[in-house]
């Protein structure tokens, strides 16, 4: 197998990684279809598209569909373990995003719309952009 890509789907995670990825990628896919589709209470690409356009993430219906996207295909991809390392990267990214135009001025706690949820979530992420997917994997079986 090609160094490049045994780094991409190679993993030194054991189990515990695999729990912390299956459970964030379920947290992820869920939002991710609240904005696409309107799932679980969401507002769909719509709704979604209009409250980015309000705090200023524009055009909205693209920022909605970015967003959505990557957490919803992202999420998916750490359920399975299939290209983890990426998908952990780009919802690294939109975890930012998030935090610092949407949470940091509340501080820290979810009781004021804080950061808490979000940087935890991106401890999970990195974590998995760090480590791979762990054991129970897609990619640690292709990697074998």
């Amino acid at each position: 197998m090609s160094t490049l890509t045994n780094k991409l789907l190679g993993t030194r995670a054991g189990y515990g990684l695999t729990v912390l990825r299956i459970f964030v990628g379920i947290i992820f896919a869920a939002h991710g279809s609240q904005k696409l589709f309107g799932w679980f209470g969401g507002g769909g690409l719509a709704g979604t598209a209009q409250w980015m356009e309000s705090i200023g993430l524009a055009p909205g219906y693209l920022m909605a569909l970015l967003a959505g996207g990557t957490e919803f295909f992202a999420g998916l991809a750490l359920i399975i373990g299939l290209l983890a390392r990426p998908a952990a990267l780009g919802l690294s990214f939109t975890l930012l995003v998030a935090i610092f135009s949407v949470h940091i001025g509340n501080g820290l706690f979810m009781a004021n719309n804080g950061y808490e949820f979000a940087l935890a979530l991106l401890g999970g992420t990195v974590a998995v952009l760090f480590e791979g997917a762990g054991k129970l994997s897609l990619d640690g079986a292709i990697a074998k």
